[in-house]
């Protein structure tokens, strides 16, 4: 997607990508591949409270999902997908067929001006049901850009079918109980976060063994890739993501979807 920088309530550039360290070219995300199971490991926290409702995109787009919250949905290729905003909290659904990248969030949308330390604590809250497949690469968690440095940067929860392994590994962090790998992937004259094409380097945590809720810690993320020698630059945004890449018919319903700033 294209777009500016945003400010609050907006949401910037172009959002996904194929990518990764064995996937092609654009800037979210990864090849599949790795070991892992099947995504989605028994719940030890509330699951969330149903919804019906909201307004549906279908569409390239981007706005206000109320509550200080902002939407992005993007999807390429001639696969379809859509993303329904609850308009509670920071909740969405999400359905997809046969995507070339298709990927919807939303959260918090920042002006870049202030790093993550200087913004506060941010966390984030989420409980999701999910069905169907993610044939390529597939993400489920957190996402976001930093200016200046310029990154690309992802939380990953969740998945469908195999674990990604979207870069070169750094390390490995222990955050809220999991243990997380730390990658990298450089991407090369991609879309990025203003619309336009650049070289960039994304950051990855991928949690070793999938959940489908809890609390993510996401400050102590960034604060865990700085101690490997990853330093985000000011933050544009972060937001709950979902991302499925290269084919697949799915949909995904988040019954618990926060991010706060304390």
């Amino acid at each position: 997607m294209g777009g500016s920088s945003a400010a609050a309530g907006g949401g910037g550039g172009k959002g996904g990508g194929t990518g990764g360290a064995s996937g092609s070219g654009g800037h979210d995300a990864g090849g599949g591949g790795g070991s892992g199971g099947t995504g989605g490991a028994a719940a030890t926290c509330a699951p969330g409270m149903p919804w019906s409702g909201g307004t549906t995109y279908s569409s390239n787009s981007v706005g206000s999902a109320g509550h200080g919250y902002s939407y992005q949905l993007w999807s390429n290729g001639v696969g379809t997908g859509s993303l329904t905003v609850a308009g509670v909290d920071a909740k969405f659904s999400a359905t997809w067929n046969n995507p070339g990248d298709f990927l919807a969030r939303i959260g918090l949308t920042w002006d870049a001006t202030k790093t993550y330390a200087q913004l506060g604590t941010i966390s984030s809250d989420f409980a999701e049901t999910k069905t169907g497949s993610g044939i390529g690469y597939n993400f489920i968690g957190i996402y976001g850009w930093s200016e200046a440095p310029l990154h690309e940067y992802y939380i990953v929860e969740d998945w469908f079918g195999a674990r990604p392994v979207p870069g070169a590994k750094v390390g490995t962090i222990t955050v809220d109980g999991g243990a997380y790998d730390v990658l990298t992937h450089t991407q090369i004259n991609q879309p990025d976060v203003f619309g336009t094409m650049s070289t960039f380097e994304q950051f990855y945590s991928v949690r070793q063994t999938p959940r489908s809720c809890g609390h993510i810690s996401i400050t102590q993320h960034f604060a865990g890739w700085a101690n490997l020698g990853l330093q985000l630059g000011k933050l544009e945004e972060a937001k709950i993501l979902v991302e499925v890449g290269n084919g697949g018919t799915g949909s995904i319903t988040f019954t618990t979807a926060t991010i706060t700033v304390q």
